[in-house]
């Protein structure tokens, strides 16, 4: 079950509600998320008291971004089990929700993992509970970590390919503190070269059909105080001739072992007009981003969205006329093709930056390597 509520200023200004937390009211604990749908115009919280709730939730994108799908699908898991829900039923249904965000399952089995551990050994089903919303809670502050150190390595990439600073830097969907438990994974990194004074301009696709660039990218931005234009997602080949972009910068959904990059769609055409005018690509995930067990491009599901979301468009206060709840801008009956992510191949990719340093050139040694290296570092 879910509830929503309002929380924005008399002013219209941000409020800085976090993206999720868990909360504990005496009527027994929730997961609270920011529901990403309703932004920029109100800032609007979604109550979920159970796991469907929250599977709800990831489906229809109010909560999103691989990283932040990860730590949700860890603390639906603890929601689960702290509520005397079925936790492997749950786990299951919260892994599959969106099937190519590889956060998702890893954050899940995570939670799951610590879950049955206590169990294993003998203990009672309050403890594995408390097992599992420390997992989750775990993953949380790792990935505010992790989101750090990527801006950190990130930027040092972008000032030793780009010296001397005055980065324009383009980038597509949303990659800032709404998709992390920290300030996001490349939003960060151009976070950072504004703090520092060496953003020139933050060109911000618009990323159709779902406009997570300028819904939320351009709202991330205006609070922060950097400087940013929007763009439609087809005006980007213009800007690349008109030598407008210094670097590509965009965070991704799972990452295969051959170093191939899904994310938003849309990704890839910017990774071939990138090589075209020897621009700069950069991709920007911590390592739970990077699948070894998928081979290479060609194995990652690709995730199909409903055809409503590219044949209708919504509005706040307009009358709704869609199958889909929105206003129809093609002919009824149009079928349309909207996968959510596409694939970009490795040789397209200049370097693929984690919280464990960058990958350049991209090659399927150097990600394992790189594993190898963030275990190692998680052991010690």
């Amino acid at each position: 079950m879910a509830d929503q509520y309002a929380q924005s200023g008399e002013d219209g200004r941000p409020t800085g509600i976090p993206a999720i937390r868990w909360e504990e009211p005496p009527e027994g604990p929730v997961v609270v998320l920011l529901d990403q749908t309703r932004l920029p115009t109100e800032e609007v919280e979604l109550v979920c008291t159970d796991a469907p709730a929250l599977v709800e939730a990831i489906r229809s994108l109010a909560v999103r971004g691989a990283p932040l799908l990860g730590i949700a699908g860890a603390y639906g898991v603890a929601l689960a089990a702290a509520r005397g829900f079925d936790v492997p039923e749950a786990a299951a249904a919260l892994a599959g929700a969106r099937p190519t965000a590889v956060n998702l399952s890893v954050g899940v089995r995570r939670a799951q993992a610590a879950h049955q551990g206590v169990l294993a050994r003998g203990g009672g089903a309050g403890q594995a509970a408390v097992a599992a919303l420390a997992a989750a809670r775990q993953l949380h502050r790792e990935d505010a970590e992790a989101s750090a150190r990527m801006a950190g390595h990130g930027l040092a990439l972008l000032d030793e390919l780009l010296p001397g600073g005055g980065h324009r830097v383009l980038t597509h969907c949303n990659t800032g503190s709404l998709v992390s438990g920290g300030e996001g994974t490349a939003f960060a990194v151009a976070l950072a070269a504004h703090r520092q004074g060496r953003l020139r301009r933050l060109w911000v696709d618009e990323t159709r059909p779902l406009l997570q660039g300028a819904r939320l990218t351009a709202y991330e931005a205006a609070r922060s105080g950097m400087a940013y234009t929007l763009l439609t997602d087809n005006a980007a080949g213009s800007l690349f001739a008109a030598g407008e972009v210094d670097a590509v910068l965009i965070g991704a959904d799972r990452i295969a072992a051959d170093g191939s990059v899904a994310n938003k769609v849309g990704s890839y055409p910017l990774a071939v007009l990138a090589r075209y005018h020897h621009v700069p690509f950069i991709v920007v995930a911590p390592v739970t981003t990077v699948d070894l067990g998928t081979e290479d491009g060609a194995s990652i599901e690709v995730e199909q969205r409903p055809g409503f979301e590219v044949t209708e468009v919504t509005a706040p206060q307009v009358q709704m006329t869609g199958a889909g709840g929105g206003i129809a801008v093609a002919p009824l009956g149009t079928q349309a093709y909207n996968p959510a992510f596409d694939v970009t191949p490795p040789e397209l990719v200049t370097a693929i930056v984690t919280e464990e340093g960058a990958v350049s050139p991209v090659t399927g040694e150097g990600l394992a390597e790189l594993c190898a290296r963030s275990r190692r570092v998680t052991i010690s």
